[in-house]
């Protein structure tokens, strides 16, 4: 048997997903912004919507705004915080390790003029908050830092930045990127102090092309796109109500702390198998989150890995499926050897993977290692 074990890249569509859309596609088709009946139920529909994303993030409705996906939403978030608090100072801070959606818009930045502070990690992808610390200051006007990486699973200590930021004395806005933890661990932006948190449909079984970035109340940001005024000139253009409603239905599905149960025992049985064999090394933290496991076969390139576990059914990646061809800057960060970055592979889980597929991945492994002939 194959197995699909690359769901930080994406995951299946789940049955209330593909059931909402369908809905939405056959009786539920008009432009919420229309006036008409078939407007209204639009609007409606997306009403319901927003609502069932703010219960998932414990927020209010009117601070959920739909986006294209974890990109722009990523994008809209940085950039809008960064212009908006242009006036009060031109300091922006982030770290090396994150996802290529904020740590390229972080680069252009820069370019503008903005002075960029990216904050280093340990060895296992950790941020360091006491230099996140010594860099705030009263003219940061944006700290942005992962949830989850999406490389390795490392979990970022992001509960402590926001109280950090406060007895910083510093204006700056604390955005999350929150794509990897959306779905798999419990997120409360009260909580966590969050200013902008962002989520996305495809990685929690929802389809692709959509998802949201949480606004708090009273933060302004400035739009990058400009239109026809829907999401409140944020984030303007008719909203994809079927993909909209798809991820509602996702949303709808999630069983976080039991999954997250499941996935631990999954994920711990998985690591000890692996470390009973010869040649592997775990890259990922013991603290990482379980959906997430990324190994080194030292000797062997990730790219002949992966034809071969391909071939045989088996789907896996190297590094992000967002940075195709580039070596893993996460890994590098995380000061890791050019022979194991070279020979990484990610198996990433979902709620749906089962100790089977994970054996049947390890025997077909067992398989490459003996066929593939070491470098």
């Amino acid at each position: 048997m194959g197995a699909y074990l690359d769901n930080s890249a994406t995951t299946k569509v789940c049955e209330k997903a593909k059931k909402n859309m369908l809905d939405a596609i056959e009786s539920c088709w008009g432009n919420p912004s229309s006036l008409h009946e078939k407007g209204i139920e639009a609007d409606a529909l997306l009403l319901r919507a927003r609502e069932t994303v703010a219960k998932a993030l414990c927020c209010e409705r009117d601070e959920i705004f739909f986006t294209s996906g974890g990109t722009e939403g990523n994008n809209l978030a940085v950039f809008g915080a960064a212009y908006a608090g242009r006036r009060k100072g031109n300091r922006v801070i982030t770290s090396a390790v994150e996802h290529p959606s904020v740590q390229k818009a972080f680069d252009r930045l820069e370019k503008e003029g903005f002075e960029v502070i990216r904050i280093g990690t340990d060895e296992f992808g950790t941020l360091d908050l006491t230099a996140l610390g010594d860099a705030i200051n009263e003219s940061t006007v944006l700290v942005s830092i992962m949830a989850v990486n999406n490389e390795v699973g490392t979990v970022q200590p992001v509960d402590e930045i926001a109280s950090l930021i406060k007895r910083k004395g510093s204006p700056a806005l604390f955005h999350i990127d929150a794509v990897q933890a959306f779905g798999k661990i419990p997120l409360n932006v009260r909580k966590l102090g969050a200013d902008l948190m962002t989520v996305s449909s495809h990685k929690i079984h929802g389809p692709k092309g959509v998802g949201a970035l949480f606004v708090k109340k009273g933060t302004r940001l400035t739009p990058v796109a400009v239109g026809g005024g829907q999401e409140k000139d944020l984030r303007p253009g008719t909203e994809p109500m079927p993909a909209i409603a798809g991820f509602m239905g996702a949303v709808e599905e999630l069983t976080v702390r039991s999954s997250l149960e499941k996935i631990t025992a999954l994920r711990d049985s998985f690591t000890e198998k692996i470390t009973e064999r010869d040649g592997i090394v775990i890259n990922s933290p013991p603290t990482a989150l379980p959906y997430i496991v990324n190994i080194s076969l030292p000797g062997y390139r990730s790219e002949t890995l992966l034809n071969f576990l391909s071939d045989s059914g088996f789907y896996v990646s190297s590094g992000s499926a967002c940075a195709k061809g580039h070596k893993s800057h996460v890994l590098t960060a995380m000061k890791l050897s050019d022979r194991l970055i070279d020979s990484s592979l990610r198996i990433s889980l979902s709620r749906f993977t089962t100790e089977q597929e994970l054996d049947s991945f390890l025997t077909a492994l067992d398989r490459a290692m003996k066929v593939i002939m070491k470098k």
